[in-house]
């Protein structure tokens, strides 16, 4: 019994062993760029990193990201003044674009369609309106700078709250046992690709169990339920504008009409807020705009996006 103990424990390790060396080969796992806060209290990527980010179980996605020194993924540095034509494109993952080349993003498809102006992708994965509107305030130096800043919004998660707090989960990512765990190209690998999300449902539910929580029951007020909800929203909205400034002669929100609120909607256009609606683009396209397996956009959705800001700047 003792023999064959050792033997299994002895096998599984070279297993793993081997493993890791396949998933480091065939560069399965993505590199980590780390996090941090800065002194202004502002979450981005730690300046001067590069990297490859892997999406996919057999990396359906394989792009290069660069970290500049400002702490965003952009193949350029940015340095606004006044002599210049900028643009600022603010936003989460879908603007970070780590699904696509660094060199081949939405800011640098941009300057491909104006070529004498400058864009510069603050882009940042879980940033919501708060943070990007923190942002720009902390940063009103540099942003006061630039001529044009649009605004990436989804309604549905990008206004649950109505002032800035340092999201303490995100930073936690980078406690001294996650940044070894990371060190293991297995591990990340496996993580990314969900094979630990059954254990942490399981967990999940029993905590649940032991804490005495059922699932909700859907009621016959779900449609009011969803107007509390917008007006809840379009407070937070309110909130964030009044209280980090918003310049509606330079600011302009990028979103989907589609998957956001009619009243939302409304308030923009009787309040006098630019926004530039990708959703007709998007539905009406004969080719696909996001990755198959992924939400984000595709080059192609990222072609759209770019021609639809430089659209509206030409306007301008």
């Amino acid at each position: 019994m003792k023999k064959l103990l050792k033997k299994s424990i002895l096998y599984g390790f070279l297993l793993i062993i081997s493993l890791e060396i396949l998933v480091r080969v065939f560069y399965l796992g993505k590199d980590n760029p780390t996090r941090y806060l800065d002194q202004y209290e502002v979450e981005k990527w730690k300046p001067n990193q590069q990297g490859f980010s892997v999406t996919g179980n057999r990396r359906q996605n394989f792009s290069e990201y660069k970290i500049n020194s400002s702490g965003f993924n952009s193949y350029r540095e940015f340095t606004p003044t006044k002599d210049k034509v900028e643009i600022a494109i603010v936003g989460d993952s879908f603007i970070e674009g780590f699904h696509q080349d660094y060199f081949n993003s939405i800011g640098k498809k941009v300057e491909g369609l104006l070529p004498e102006t400058e864009a510069y992708e603050y882009g940042y994965a879980g940033y919501d309106m708060a943070d990007q509107l923190h942002l720009i305030y902390k940063y009103k130096e540099q942003f006061d700078a630039i001529d044009h800043v649009v605004i990436y919004i989804r309604f549905s998660d990008d206004l649950m709250r109505n002032t800035y707090t340092i999201v303490k989960d995100r930073l936690a990512l980078e406690s001294p046992i996650n940044k070894a765990l990371k060190k293991s190209k297995l591990l990340v690998y496996t993580k990314s690709i969900g094979v630990f999300t059954p254990i942490k449902q399981l967990i999940s539910k029993i905590r649940g169990f032991v804490k005495g929580k059922t699932p909700k029951k859907k009621t016959s007020r779900l449609n009011e339920v969803n107007q509390e909800k917008d007006n809840e929203y379009i407070d937070n909205f309110k909130s964030l504008t009044s209280t980090y400034g918003y310049d509606k002669n330079r600011f302009v929100l990028l979103l989907d009409a589609k998957t956001t609120s009619p009243i939302f909607i409304s308030y923009l256009k009787e309040n006098h807020f630019d926004y530039i609606d990708f959703s007709e683009a998007f539905e009406t396209s004969d080719q696909a705009t996001t990755l198959i397996y992924d939400q984000h956009w595709n080059n192609h959705g990222r072609d759209i996006i770019a021609t639809l800001i430089s659209n509206y700047l030409r306007d301008k």
